[in-house]
């Protein structure tokens, strides 16, 4: 029989999912890279499987959002730690608008040649790409400075997400 720990609530979820964003979004621009450096007519797997990425970690930053909200709200209102907070819940909001937008460009970038039946030309496969990856590059440095704030609270003040469960004590697999 397999036992397994119990469910965290929302509030300490918060470490749990957090890395996925980071992960994910950190991830992305290695496929668009290799996309661009192949051949045009070979590009489209790697264009792909980057808006995939892109579009799972956007998603993901408003999942690790309302979890860190939801965390935060618990943390000591101590004036030091609190304007790391803010400043960590501002960066995180920023976060996912730059990202939901930079995954539209890139989404219209990879899908647009397909809806308008134009073949792979330099510009498409290289040149855009390669431009969206200096935008993308304003998304990562903002990416980092929320995961560096996020990472000032635990390491530099203490603060963790209570671990309460707000299921049963266990959850037994039969």
């Amino acid at each position: 029989m397999l036992t397994l720990p119990p469910l965290p609530s929302w509030q300490a979820i918060h470490p749990l999912i957090v890395h996925f964003p980071i992960a994910l979004l950190l991830i992305a621009p290695l496929f668009v890279t290799i996309g661009v450096i192949r051949k045009p007519e070979r590009t489209s797997p790697f264009f792909v499987t980057a808006l995939i990425l892109m579009i799972i970690g956007t998603l993901a930053t408003f999942a690790a959002s309302s979890s860190g909200d939801s965390a935060g709200a618990l943390v000591q209102k101590v004036p030091q730690i609190q304007a790391v907070l803010e400043q960590h819940e501002d960066l995180a909001e920023a976060t996912g608008i730059v990202f939901s937008v930079l995954t539209l460009v890139f989404a219209a970038v990879v899908v647009g040649p397909k809806l308008l039946k134009r073949e792979p030309n330099p510009v498409i496969s290289r040149v855009l790409p390669l431009v969206f990856l200096i935008f993308y590059a304003s998304g990562v440095v903002l990416l980092v400075n929320t995961s560096h704030q996020g990472g000032r609270l635990v390491h530099e003040f203490g603060v963790t997400a209570g671990v309460q469960p707000s299921g049963p004590a266990a959850v037994s697999l039969d």
